[in-house]
């Protein structure tokens, strides 16, 4: 079974954006360079920033169609990084609100990628 390992997000400055997510993510990348960066996690994920103006990226799409998220424990876990995401300054763009799978917010990093906090899923 193939199994996913790395989340790679395009951004104007990866620089830049790694200095949010080192707010965000409580760590350091273990990469960094002008066009690339990088943040390894204990489960094994990858989350990576590519520049848009390095030399050999292509793309043709455009927008922000997904989303990175973070499944935690408790409805009080979801609260607390709302707040503690605000003393930040993270752009907030939809706050806290009951979707049909519980309590949740969106935030927004500097290039729009959506950023979501919820709980996990229970069929």
């Amino acid at each position: 079974m193939l199994t996913p390992n790395l989340i790679l997000f395009y951004v104007k400055d990866p620089l830049k954006s790694a200095v949010f997510y080192e707010n965000l993510f409580e760590q350091k990348p273990i990469a960094a360079f002008s066009t690339y960066v990088a943040f390894n996690f204990p489960n094994g994920l990858t989350f990576s920033l590519w520049s848009t103006s390095a030399t050999n990226f292509v793309s043709e799409g455009f927008g922000h169609r997904s989303e990175l998220a973070f499944m935690v424990s408790d409805e009080a876990e979801v609260r607390r990084l709302r707040e503690s995401w605000g003393k930040l300054g993270v752009s907030i763009e939809q706050d806290l609100h009951e979707a049909v799978f519980g309590l949740t917010f969106v935030a927004l990093d500097p290039d729009g990628h959506r950023i979501r906090v919820c709980l996990p899923d229970n069929a």
